[in-house]
């Protein structure tokens, strides 16, 4: 990410400006230049929702292969 923003974004807050930034692409109007930054932004912003979901899942994974461990002595589903 940029040097201004250091800080990863929530998934939601990734999720939103993803939003923002499909949206001014399909409203058209931008140089060639501001649509290519935003293609980019928007492809690092994807990539961050992916990072935020593929983290869910192995947490996901995780607390079901505990839930399914007879072994694991505790009947709470997480």
């Amino acid at each position: 990410m940029a040097a201004a923003n250091d800080k990863t974004p929530s998934y939601e807050q990734a999720r939103e400006e993803l939003t923002e930034v499909v949206r001014r692409l399909e409203n058209g109007g931008l140089t060639l230049e501001q649509s290519i930054e935003l293609w980019e932004r928007g492809e690092r912003l994807a990539a961050v929702c992916e990072e935020w979901l593929q983290g869910a899942r192995v947490k996901l994974a995780a607390a079901m292969a505990r839930r399914a461990d007879p072994g694991h002595g505790d009947d709470t589903p997480f």
